[in-house]
């Protein structure tokens, strides 16, 4: 087999420019001695520089025939291919008991689920980094107050530094893609424990969120309902993006009394 042919099905924009690869591959490079999952590796345009880094690398491909290609052109990914989808792999299972680093260049389509799943993993995986949409990445590196900092800016931003690293040109693909693409890295932070209950934290982003141009009194309602007392706190005049972590870990706790009364 000597090529493959993109899948729009499976969002495939496969890189060609071998300079931003390797730039890509080199945001790892002080990971050294933790093992490596590339996530869609396609033809192996990162794979090959993942290899020749020396990192212990396994790669997880959903496309047969990217799976096929790989097997054919890269002999030292023997028994390291999981063809799969990453979505529904348990990752304790990949390096039982081990923590490793996560690489790729995401497909577009499944790039928010991907972080979602990191977050669910994010004691197991200390570093993620890779190419996203441009829009999806200036979002999880959003500070609050800017338009662009939501649901995913907040999640990650709690549990991992983040670091968008350069922006990628369109014609670098094949096939083009419609939008430019970014580099970004996150590093998981020191913070072990929130200080509130987890699912109630990510329930009371997303709700805040799900109405963002309301103030949270407003749009907490569906958690507090009308005329709770805990709303004539000062937070509650706010609006989400207007909100920091530390603050939205505030706003739970604050939320949760009112939820145990």
């Amino acid at each position: 087999m000597t090529s493959v042919k993109p899948k729009k099905a499976l969002g495939q924009h496969f890189l060609k420019d071998l300079s931003v690869a390797r730039r890509i591959a080199a945001t790892i490079d002080d990971c050294a001695g933790l093992p490596v999952l590339e996530i869609g590796p396609g033809t192996g345009v990162l794979t090959r520089f993942l290899l020749e880094a020396g990192h212990d690398l396994k790669v997880v491909e959903i496309d047969r025939e990217s799976v096929a290609y790989l097997t054919d052109h890269f002999p030292d990914l023997e028994g390291k291919i999981i063809a799969d989808d990453f979505l529904r792999l348990d990752l304790d299972r990949i390096w039982p008991g081990q923590r490793f680093v996560l690489i790729g260049n995401y497909p577009y389509c499944i790039s928010s689920q991907i972080f979602f799943r990191l977050l669910d993993y994010k004691d197991l995986i200390p570093v993620c980094a890779g190419m996203i949409q441009k829009e999806v990445a200036a979002r999880i590196a959003s500070p609050a107050g800017k338009k662009a900092y939501g649901i995913l800016s907040v999640l990650l931003q709690t549990w991992f530094d983040i670091e968008y690293l350069f922006t990628v040109d369109e014609q670098v693909f094949d096939p083009p893609p419609k939008v430019k693409s970014a580099v970004i890295r996150l590093t998981r932070n020191g913070r072990q424990e929130l200080g509130c209950p987890p699912e109630l934290f990510r329930q009371v982003v997303k709700t805040a969120f799900n109405q963002r141009r309301k103030t949270l009194r407003n749009s907490l309602k569906p958690l507090l309902g009308k005329g709770a007392e805990i709303c004539s706190d000062h937070i509650f005049d706010r609006r989400p993006e207007q909100l920091d972590v530390e603050a939205f870990i505030r706003l739970t706790q604050l939320v949760e009394q009112e939820i145990k009364k």
